[in-house]
């Protein structure tokens, strides 16, 4: 038996690989465009692991993924490709729509195509989960409760627009063709192997540089914070017993606010790796312009997968954060490598107005 992931060399694919493979002799093939934040390096653990068979590809590449599930006969398809970063859609949001509109939809119609000729218990065990983000449900305010999965999408970026229209191709093709599908939609995940452009491993990599700790505006945007070992774990809870046509929000009951979460990271930073003129890395914080149409706050209701799946995070904000800090210090060559000069032209580019 195998699964195929898509996206599998990213931030939470990759981990979502190397945990599927730490607790599974199932085989996953693991198809990767290697765009920027792809990253084959995430994946050098499992170099000569017969389980594990890489694929540069596009899941926009409709021939290309139909041989994959016809040579392979995966059990289930885990769609984690995706472009996910709001700064980069508000520049260049073709890219979004071409990955996560057009890819995805290609990507659903060789699925379709190839379950279709399935018969007996290959079809009816047959799944495809579609991994997506609190995003789509726009932004709340502070006495709001929090996004269930019901709440009414409401995408405020090119990015989440993107993404919300996604899960409604994956909803349909459920509801039109019968294709077996799960839908989760997680918030602001954090944790090894995150590319430094997202806050929490952008602070870190510029801390320990002396570079200024870039927060936008008042730095009072609030996300729910979910260690992504956490996530990959409900991920495969969903695939095992989610109902057909749901959908699961996964969270991690984290709500901070940016500039709390960069707080903590400096006070983490003092304690395992001080400054050497002893000064609080506090200091190194400036205030940037902020980015257009931010959302104000993301909260997650992940009480449906508890009680339908028995999931629950197994990390506090303040253990896997712990961990995370740790991870990067253990890791620098990893965070060397991926931070090329094209990266640093992106982050002069996008934080390059402080005030």
């Amino acid at each position: 038996m195998s699964i195929l992931v898509t996206g599998g060399a990213g931030f939470i694919g990759s981990n979502f690989v190397l945990d599927w493979l730490g607790c599974s002799d199932e085989a996953v093939i693991n198809l990767d465009a290697l765009t920027y934040a792809g990253n084959r390096e995430n994946l050098v653990s499992l170099k000569g692991d017969s389980r594990h068979l890489f694929v540069k590809g596009d899941i926009g590449d409709f021939d290309l993924v139909a041989r994959l599930l016809n040579e392979h006969s995966p059990r289930a398809v885990v769609n984690f490709a995706a472009e996910s970063h709001v700064d980069r859609s508000i520049h260049g949001p073709e890219d979004f729509i071409q990955t996560n509109i057009v890819g995805t939809f290609r990507l659903l119609e060789a699925v379709r195509a190839y379950w279709s000729g399935l018969e007996g218990e290959g079809k009816g065990g047959f799944r495809f989960l579609h991994v997506s983000t609190d995003e789509v449900y726009g932004s709340l305010g502070l006495g709001d409760p929090a996004f269930s999965e019901t709440h009414r999408y409401e995408p405020n970026s090119p990015y989440s627009a993107s993404k919300a229209a996604s899960d409604h191709l994956v909803r349909a093709y459920h509801h039109t063709y019968g294709l077996p599908v799960l839908t989760t939609n997680c918030s602001n995940n954090y944790g090894p192997y995150h590319f430094p452009e997202k806050l929490i491993p952008l602070v870190i990599h510029n801390a320990l540089a002396g570079k200024p700790l870039p927060i936008y505006g008042d730095g009072q945007q609030i996300r729910d914070w979910l260690y992504v070992r956490d996530h990959c774990s409900a991920i495969r809870r969903v695939l095992e017993s989610g109902r057909l046509g749901e959908t699961y929000n996964v969270g991690g009951w984290n709500e901070k606010p940016n500039l709390d979460v960069v707080h903590t990271l400096c006070t983490i930073l003092d304690e395992f790796s001080p400054r050497a003129d002893g000064k609080p890395y506090r200091e190194q914080i400036t205030y940037v312009k902020d980015r257009p149409g931010h959302d104000r706050r993301y909260a997650i209701d992940a009480t449906k997968i508890e009680r339908e799946l028995g999931w629950k995070p197994a990390e506090t904000f303040e253990t896997g954060i712990r961990k995370t800090v740790r991870w990067y210090l253990d890791n620098q060559a990893w965070v060397q490598n991926v931070t090329s000069g094209a990266y640093r032209e992106w982050l002069g580019k996008q934080y390059g107005e402080t005030k």
